[in-house]
């Protein structure tokens, strides 16, 4: 059956212009005459949009809908970002259409037609939410799974953990500064924000004095974003929000610097570290600058006794014998493989560690995406004490490097806690080590599509004493984890109280840390999250 055209709709325009190119005059008709935009379609289902002033068409502003997008600039201002093509070169650009409207309800009406008429452009058929046709599937589709790229968007498309990073004042309170301390860099400057969440990072850049920041962000958050945005008339009119991935929007123009938040727990977790590179790649003129521009993900093996038993001791379930009649301990040995497969994230004293830390870097302005999907780390320590090694400990740091000021926002551990906590892989199998004694071993990272990693991590401690040259490896642990899936074990650091024969040096053995009674009354423990949080309850 053949299809139906859709009766042609027309709308009242002001000017429109190539980003280019000054406005299109044509000289046989009175620039007073009305200004018609015009959304078509014909019977194959090619849906069009035309400019006209009266009886004349305006030749080389013709848009095929099927693959434009519309973007407001202010409130009577949009632009159209649309495909071109050079008839004699046979090649393809994007190309930028500024359209200029009399009032905001026409902007207003535009913006709902272009909308609905895009609708059409898949044989009048219109896609369930979320759902992209195979010929505009992007990288980011290609490598995530689609359940878990619905519940990550989803959930950074609520308020509540917007709320939650926001009052992560070390967080917020850094990008804060490292922006308005380094004015020269945002001043009269074109600044994406990749993955924009409330607009917050947008909004410091306009502070900046930014000369327009485009606010990209995939998830229902750009909606509240738009409202932040328009509720600071001063800042908001600098700022556009994009709703989109971007692996997929179009921009109008360069950026000279990328702003992003695009840390996960162990710096690398949710994989957005792609998205920002892949920003980096589309969007970023040369040498431009990115904030924040280098990662550190830090390492040290640590000892910690009770956070180890306590890990074991939840398989102790299925060491029963006579469970309604049941035998349960043939899930024995894989329950507790399974509790030990889960990274703990939590706030630990800085004592707890054996060893320096070393660290491995990943600077923004050069890695190459596909260096993310899979990162190696060689390991090697020398412990500082004689002691137990229960596995390895993680942190991270990000550099803002500003023109004027270099400003680290850091997640080690005896620093002010943030939202990431710390991070750490336990090994069911501990290492025994000495005062002095090398300790290696390999992280190695390998990304999967639920948008986290698998880790696999190895700890080996050589022989010691007299005859060591000759011998090898003495110890050997590993295990396997996976980010996506950790155990958040609490909100503060425990208190490891110091005994009386204990030297500053020493780690401090199982026997020795206060751990606090369940037979608190509420209201001290209240108390003493309040006192540990500044008067913040998690």
């Amino acid at each position: 059956m053949e299809q139906k055209c859709k009766q042609a709709q027309e709308l009242t325009l002001v000017s429109v212009a190539e980003l280019s190119s000054p406005s299109y005059r044509p000289s046989s008709v009175p620039e007073s005459s009305p200004l018609f935009a015009r959304f078509s379609s014909g019977a194959s289902g090619a849906v069009e949009l035309r400019f006209h002033r009266e009886s004349e068409s305006i030749d080389g502003f013709r848009v095929d809908l099927g693959d434009a997008q519309l973007f407001k600039l202010g409130p009577v201002q949009s632009v159209c970002i649309c495909g071109g093509s050079n008839a004699k070169t046979e090649k393809s650009y994007s190309r930028g259409i500024t359209i200029q409207f009399r009032d905001e309800e026409e902007s207003r009406a535009f913006h709902c037609a272009f909308e609905q008429w895009k609708k059409e452009v898949v044989q009048g058929v219109d896609l369930p939410n979320g759902v992209v046709p195979d010929s505009k599937r992007s990288k980011f589709d290609d490598k995530v799974e689609p359940s878990s790229a619905k519940m990550y968007f989803h959930y950074y498309g609520q308020l509540l953990h917007q709320q939650n990073m926001l009052q992560d004042y070390v967080r917020t309170g850094t990008y804060y500064a490292a922006v308005i301390e380094n004015r020269v860099d945002f001043t009269d400057r074109v600044v994406v924000d990749v993955g924009a969440g409330s607009g917050i990072l947008s909004l410091f850049a306009a502070q900046a004095g930014a000369k327009h920041v485009y606010a990209v962000e995939a998830s229902e958050m750009a909606e509240y974003a738009c409202k932040l945005i328009a509720g600071n008339p001063s800042l908001g009119q600098r700022i556009t929000v994009i709703k989109g991935k971007v692996e997929e929007v179009e921009l109008p123009e360069k950026a000279d610097i990328l702003i992003s938040e695009p840390m996960g727990t162990l710096l690398v977790n949710e994989r957005m570290l792609e998205s920002y590179v892949i920003a980096r790649d589309r969007f970023l003129v040369p040498n431009g600058k990115m904030f924040p521009t280098v990662g550190r993900i830090q390492m040290a093996p640590f000892s910690d006794e009770y956070l180890f038993v306590e890990i074991a001791n939840k398989a102790l379930f299925w060491q029963q014998q006579n469970y309604f009649g049941v035998d349960l301990t043939p899930l024995y040995g894989s329950a507790f493989q399974g509790y030990f497969s889960q990274p703990v994230v939590d706030a630990f004293d800085p004592r707890l560690l054996v060893a320096p830390a070393v660290s491995h870097v990943i600077d923004f302005t050069r890695t190459k995406e596909e260096e993310l999907y899979e990162i190696d780390i060689p390991l090697r320590f020398i412990a500082s004490v004689g002691t137990r090694v229960h596995g390895l400990a993680c942190w991270f740091d990000v550099l803002f490097d500003g023109s004027t000021v270099q400003r680290w926002l850091t997640t080690a551990p005896g620093a002010p806690t943030t939202h990431w906590y710390q991070l750490r892989c336990v090994l069911s199998q501990p290492l025994y080590v000495m005062a002095g004694q090398e300790i290696t071993g390999q992280l190695r990272m390998i990304a999967h599509s639920s948008q986290s990693y698998t880790i696999y991590l190895t700890l080996s401690a050589k022989m010691w004493g007299p005859g060591a040259e000759q011998g090898g490896i003495l110890q050997t642990s590993s295990c396997k984890l996976d980010l996506k899936e950790p155990y958040y074990r609490m909100s503060q650091p425990q208190a490891y109280a110091m005994v009386p024969d204990q030297q500053p040096h020493q780690l401090i053995h199982a026997q020795d840390i206060q751990i606090q009674g369940e037979d608190l009354e509420e209201s001290e423990l209240l108390q003493q999250q309040t006192q540990n949080t500044g008067g913040q309850l998690q």
